[in-house]
């Protein structure tokens, strides 16, 4: 019994060149997806956490926290002690056409840090403006560093 002869193609074949990017890209959308599957809000119930600088000066601790799109209304930030809270909503807005992509996050958000020494409480200021909100925590006067003259004898 004769086995049927198979004809191979001997066609070229188009030559796919690799790219890194689109894999990349790729990639990152499958993580996206993996990390909101499950979950209505995408974070799995918890609060969002601001992506955050802390500046230390002579006389002030200067925090700045990434809020775009939040209205200074829907921000709370509180100081005990030497405890710093921030909190809040980033809310949805109203779209006219279609939404075919949704990679920024909104919910609910809640940042604290325990500052190294007390805060002035009395004059401590809080600024948002472009999407950055900006506190300054004034230190006590007992704990700014003075310069002491030396005298000479």
């Amino acid at each position: 019994m004769a086995l049927p002869v198979r004809r191979r193609d001997t066609a070229p074949q188009p030559v796919m060149r690799w790219d890194p990017l689109r894999e990349l890209q790729g990639l990152q959308e499958q993580f996206a997806q993996l990390m909101q599957r499950d979950t209505a809000d995408g974070n799995g119930g918890l609060p969002l956490v601001p992506l955050v600088d802390i500046e230390e000066t002579e006389d002030a601790w200067i925090v700045e926290a990434e809020l775009p799109g939040v209205k200074p209304e829907d921000v709370n930030v509180e100081v005990r002690g030497s405890e710093l809270a921030i909190s809040g909503e980033i809310k949805e807005r109203e779209r006219e056409g279609i939404l075919r992509r949704r990679t920024r996050k909104t919910g609910e958000f809640d940042y604290h840090i325990t500052l190294p020494g007390d805060a002035d409480a009395e004059h401590i200021d809080a600024e948002l403006r472009d999407g950055v909100l900006t506190v300054r925590i004034p230190k006590p006067e007992q704990e700014r560093p003075r310069r002491i003259d030396v005298k000479s004898v």
